[in-house]
């Protein structure tokens, strides 16, 4: 009994000295995996961002800012289909490596083409879907292999928080250096700085070692028989589908309406810091206090966060309407991401063949998750036309609330 209390305190002093116990430390693969997607993503927060503005800027069309949404979100499942058989044949490395060069090249060529981007956009959405699905197939698949059950919470909260502040930075300073530029050449120096970023990460992922597995068969075409058995995990798959169509709509959307009301690139930079930031403190809360077994908990609080935020815009898209969206938004998509996440990764565990559809899991997922994008961003420019309607609050409200589906969606085994 004295030795149980030793213990015990023992486990209480480590506690609160902030010492990880053994079963949640993360192995030198997934800190790699951590560094790595930290540079990609410093790269891609200032490209992505303002790409979308560039874009913008150049057309002032949000049918030609959709159609190129759609088209890439379109098309990123059969480039992740493609992805997985690479990884299947060779390693999640070899398709992850390819997708950083792919990034890499793409915003090298959009430097070299700069406004003639708008002639060729079906064609540049075409190649960011290949890239973007190389890159994020291996990723998720990595993200899987190098966390276990007892540490995958803390590592996925932990890689939210890195990436969050690597969104936090480079929008930010993207938006700077826009900002004392004159016409579109900051576009250009921050398509530059991003093109080495993600050579940076290129050459860091190096240091993780491919895995040779004897298993290289590609069962994509058996998961049709795997969701007729498995109904937990269909209902996740059309959990993904829900949030797509609130996500697809926030992945370009939002920047646009900052721009229109307040037409500055760096002071949608800057607030893009405020949204990281609490983007980040949602991480922080998430690898502290998080539990599994609250999965249907955290999807409903983001519900009403997405619901909260999206009614603030029916009285007007004004600049403090769609800042005090954006910040309840930051604060709740984490929160949902990673609950989504965790709950579909303890799912793949679960299927037959004992981890080997991992992969398969991972495209399928894909799917579904553009699915919900494509449909979304489809109704959105179908439906609004252009900024200057009263409908986009609807849509936004909309899609917000059918998020509420998410929570049945979720098994309550959970």
């Amino acid at each position: 009994m004295q030795g149980q209390t030793r213990m015990n305190f023992s486990s209480w002093l480590r506690y609160r000295r902030g010492q990880i116990p053994p079963e949640k430390r993360l192995s030198r693969d997934a800190n790699l995996s951590l560094t790595i997607h930290t540079f990609f993503q410093f790269g891609a927060s200032m490209s992505n961002v303002f790409l979308n503005l560039y874009l913008w800027r150049l057309t002032q069309s949000l049918q030609i800012n959709g159609a190129y949404y759609m088209i890439m979100y379109a098309l990123t499942p059969l480039a992740f289909a493609l992805g997985g058989w690479i990884l299947k044949k060779k390693d999640r490395m070899v398709a992850y490596r390819i997708g950083i060069a792919l990034t890499a090249v793409f915003y090298l060529i959009v430097i070299l083409v700069q406004n003639r981007l708008v002639d060729y956009f079906v064609w540049f959405a075409v190649f960011n879907a290949l890239a973007n699905a190389f890159y994020w197939v291996g990723y998720l698949t990595l993200m899987y292999d190098v966390s276990n059950e007892h540490n995958r919470i803390r590592y996925l909260a932990l890689n939210m928080m890195y990436f969050t502040a690597a969104s936090l930075a480079g929008p930010a300073l993207a938006g700077l250096i826009i900002s004392q530029q004159e016409g579109l050449r900051g576009y250009t120096i921050v398509f530059s700085i991003a093109f080495l970023t993600f050579l940076i990460a290129a050459l860091i992922s190096m240091k993780i070692k491919t895995v040779r597995d004897h298993h290289k068969a590609y069962y994509l075409k058996l998961t049709g028989i795997v969701m007729k058995k498995n109904h937990r995990w269909v209902k996740s798959l059309f959990g993904f589908l829900v949030l797509g169509l609130l996500q697809g709509i926030m992945l370009f959307l939002p920047n646009i309406l900052l721009f229109k009301v307040m037409p500055r690139e760096d002071v949608v930079g800057y607030l893009g810091v405020i949204y990281s930031s609490l983007s980040i403190l949602t991480g922080f809360f998430i690898s502290k206090y998080a539990r599994a077994n609250k999965v249907r908990y955290y999807l409903a609080l983001s519900t009403a966060g997405f619901l909260i935020g999206s009614s603030f815009l029916l009285g007007g898209v004004t600049l403090t309407t769609v800042i005090l969206f954006m910040i309840l938004y930051s604060i709740f998509a984490p929160l949902q991401g990673n609950s989504m996440t965790s709950h579909y990764y303890s799912l793949i565990a679960q299927l037959p063949l004992k981890g080997q559809l991992r992969v398969e899991s991972v495209v399928v997922r894909e799917l579904f998750i553009n699915i919900g994008r494509v449909l979304s961003i489809g109704t959105l420019i179908s439906l609004a036309g252009d900024l200057d309607g009263h409908i986009i609050p609807w849509i936004l409200l909309g899609a917000s609330l059918i998020q509420v589906m998410i929570i049945w969606l979720v098994d309550h085994k959970d």
